[in-house]
């Protein structure tokens, strides 16, 4: 089970209920080490004083702002915590909303909020009921590593599930997004093809229809090397340029849509519109 990464409590009216959050995913992405390549040793990565040219240990280590002529200010965890305690142990819901009220990109991080001891399993079910029931998201806030996040908590199933989102001085205005001057224009013909090839393809969501294809490709390179057999890396084929004749390709991809064809990512190979990346194989 993950670690909790918060204690505290939310905070409904005058009800108080104690929660840890837990992390609500788990990245699944493949990592690697820097190493020297004359002699495979791992690069360290030290911390080293500029000042003083030697290596410190973490307990020498502060937290510094930096002002204007490289002067800095440091604060200790033990000072911010003191600024306002109650609000970093606390989860302060001040109104709700329907979720689809909410623009999707505000949305950060998900944690699991877990009754925390005997007495927070009834005031935990009363408001996750009474959510459920409502079909609303209470907006509340919370503090986690001395950031304040706007905090969205639904139920899920048979728990509270807090998503940490943005403030919205935090998303890129769209006035600031830099859009072609020229502008294309669709005819209802063509407008009314592109739903049929919505219609095609709409259907239910499900999650497990999809895996990482890519993650799966480097995985499979990286055991070829290891069980030492010679990877031949096949080149890339080339992209498929835009079809020139739109409606063309608007009734191709209905009729690929109609024969079974499948996105990427859904149990595929994660190819699309014929393009594909390289790809390895071990060489007999």
């Amino acid at each position: 089970m993950p670690r909790s990464i918060w204690t505290g409590a939310i905070s409904f009216g005058l009800v108080t209920v104690p929660v840890r959050l837990s992390p609500a995913v788990r990245r699944q992405g493949i990592s690697f080490h820097q190493l020297h390549a004359h002699d495979g040793a791992r690069i360290q990565h030290r911390r080293f004083c500029s000042e003083e040219e030697r290596e410190v240990p973490r307990e020498e280590i502060v937290r510094g702002y930096e002002l204007e002529g490289g002067r800095y200010v440091t604060v200790t965890d033990e000072e911010i915590e003191r600024l306002d305690p109650d609000r970093t142990h606390t989860i302060d819901i001040e109104r709700f909303v329907d979720l689809g009220e909410i623009d999707p990109v505000l949305y950060d991080s998900s944690y699991h909020a877990i009754p925390d001891g005997e007495i927070a399993a009834k005031p935990y079910e009363l408001l996750r009921r009474a959510m459920a029931q409502s079909g609303r998201v209470a907006i509340g806030r919370v503090v986690i590593r001395t950031k304040e996040h706007l905090a969205a908590l639904r139920p899920t199933d048979d728990l509270l599930t807090v998503s940490t989102m943005l403030f919205p001085d935090e998303v890129v205005p769209r006035e600031q997004v830099e859009l072609p001057t020229a502008r294309g224009e669709a005819s209802d013909d063509e407008v009314a093809m592109a739903c049929r090839l919505v219609d095609s393809l709409t259907g239910q969501f499900e999650p497990e229809r999809y895996r990482d294809t890519y993650r799966e490709q480097v995985l499979e390179l990286i055991e070829c090397k290891a069980r030492g057999e010679e990877v031949v890396v096949e080149p890339a084929a080339e992209r498929t340029e835009p079809a020139p004749d739109l409606m063309a390709a608007l009734e191709a991809s209905i009729a690929r849509a109609r024969d079974g064809g499948e996105g990427p990512g859904a149990g595929g190979d994660g190819d699309t519109n014929g393009s594909r990346s390289g790809r390895a194989r071990a060489r007999a």
